[in-house]
């Protein structure tokens, strides 16, 4: 079972940046493919951003492009979202997850595991 832990969200000014990091444990990091995912209130849970296991492939949604970059370090078990150019609609619990699959998955239900979330709030 894989257990991940979201932190480094916050509070932030619009125009600033925050580097959320998810640290995966329990499970072979080196063979999970990644994501973000966030949820607003009173918003359904959508995709931002994923990463596969076995290549540089990533994908995001079009309205974080060339803001938003999603890492990892297998070393660390750890992936990340480096968050730029925040803007007050960028606010959102962003929740980490993994997926014990090939591909880039932009849905809920393509993952398996799932981050407790971390409270990223941009002020305008």
């Amino acid at each position: 079972q894989v257990q991940l832990v979201e932190s480094g969200g916050g509070l932030v000014q619009a125009g600033g940046s925050l580097r959320l990091s998810c640290a995966a444990s329990g499970g072979t990091f080196n063979r999970l493919g990644v994501g973000w995912f966030r949820q607003a209130p009173g918003k359904e849970r959508e995709f931002v951003a994923a990463m596969s296991w076995f290549s540089p492939s990533t994908r995001y949604t079009d309205s974080v492009k060339g803001r938003f970059t999603i890492s990892r370090d297998n070393a660390k078990s750890t992936v990340y979202l480096q968050m730029n150019s925040l803007k007050p609609e960028d606010t959102a619990v962003y929740y980490c997850a993994a997926r014990a699959a090939l591909g880039l998955g932009q849905n809920l239900y393509d993952y398996n595991y799932w981050g407790q979330g971390t409270q990223v709030t941009v002020s305008s």
